[in-house]
């Protein structure tokens, strides 16, 4: 069953940015994606084959070197909204991985969330827009393997707009899609809308 016939709605609630209401600041806001990666500019030109699918083994977790991210992975289910449930807002360096969907490196659509901030300030994805075609997103499962993927695009797109198929419906090899909010920010609403990272497998460790 594909994760959009689950009837996910918005990719992760919670995005009021209490840390940027705080500073009563719109001007220091999360890095934006360029048009430059996302998928209409083109495949990067290191594009990377695609590497065989794993068996299914849950996460622990999640490096991407090039942004210094390195955090432990929690299992995440829906919340009563339908919408992805996120960590606790509590840890600024823990993001989560959707538990009754594809884990990461096994054939198909791997979620992970994480909050770009809480009230003390940046969380663990907060450099997600800073991401570039061919960077490279480690993950840690537990049976001892280390599933390495490539950065393939990097969106943002307004809540009104995102594109539940996109982002959720199962590939045909091991793919993963770490997402965040961003977009527009408000001081009533919050984020306006969320910065999704597509990859998929290359390479096994």
């Amino acid at each position: 069953m594909s994760n959009r016939s689950k009837g996910w709605g918005l990719a992760v609630a919670a995005c009021v940015g209490l840390w940027l209401v705080q500073n009563g600041s719109e001007q220091v806001t999360p890095p934006v994606p360029s048009a430059a990666q996302a998928f209409a500019a083109g495949p990067s030109v290191h594009t990377d084959a695609a590497a065989d699918p794993l068996p299914p083994s849950p996460p622990v977790r999640l490096r991407i070197p090039e942004t210094d991210v390195d955090t432990p992975l929690t299992p995440l289910g829906l919340s009563a909204g339908g919408s992805l449930d996120v960590p606790p807002a509590g840890n600024r360096n823990l993001a989560g991985w959707y538990r009754d969907g594809t884990a990461p490196g096994a054939k198909g659509t791997a979620i992970v969330a994480g909050h770009v901030d809480n009230a003390e300030g940046p969380a663990v994805f907060y450099t997600l827009g800073a991401l570039r075609k061919g960077h490279r997103v480690e993950v840690d499962r537990r049976d001892g393997r280390t599933a390495v993927f490539t950065i393939d695009a990097v969106e943002v797109y307004a809540n009104e707009d995102f594109p539940d198929r996109r982002v959720y419906d199962e590939a045909d090899r091991a793919e993963i899609r770490l997402i965040t909010c961003g977009g527009g920010f408000s001081k009533k609403n919050g984020y306006q809308g969320n910065v999704v990272a597509f990859g998929h497998l290359i390479g096994v460790r």
